[in-house]
């Protein structure tokens, strides 16, 4: 039912042997698929700013104590990228679709996701959300 990838590890695909006898770091039983350069819109893969993102860690202080009143955006499947990418390195507060909201730092976004600090009541998590699991979204 489902296509077989085996072929993309092994050299013998129709060969059960070949599982038995060898070694999954031996030459040859490793497939690794070449980076698509148009992925990452350049040679490089996408990072922070220098100093910033999850290695910088989380902001130093809590979020404001408020939460803001909730913008109406219209119906749609997923949120722009270039709409959020405003809200990187400032405090955002995040309205999921099923109705989880939290206060959110973005220090990366993606095509599809975004990234960064999210506030759980005594201190910063690093997550990513999906952005098609957004329904709105603020940053102050």
């Amino acid at each position: 039912m489902y296509p077989s990838h085996f072929h993309l590890y092994n050299n013998y695909p129709n060969s059960q042997e070949t599982n038995l006898y060898s070694t999954p770091f031996q030459e040859g039983n490793y497939y690794i698929e070449p980076l698509d350069e148009r992925q990452f819109g350049g040679s490089q893969p996408p990072s922070a700013p220098p100093g910033q993102g999850p290695g910088a860690g989380p902001p130093t202080s809590p979020p404001p104590s408020y939460v803001p009143a909730q913008t109406h955006q219209a119906e749609q499947f997923a949120v722009d990228p270039g709409g959020i990418r405003r809200c990187l390195f400032r405090y955002t507060y995040v309205w999921l679709r099923g109705f989880q909201q939290f206060w959110f730092y973005p220090t990366f976004v993606g095509r599809t996701s975004v990234s960064g600090w999210r506030w759980i009541g005594s201190r910063w998590v690093y997550m990513g959300i999906s952005l098609r699991q957004i329904q709105s979204f603020t940053c102050v």
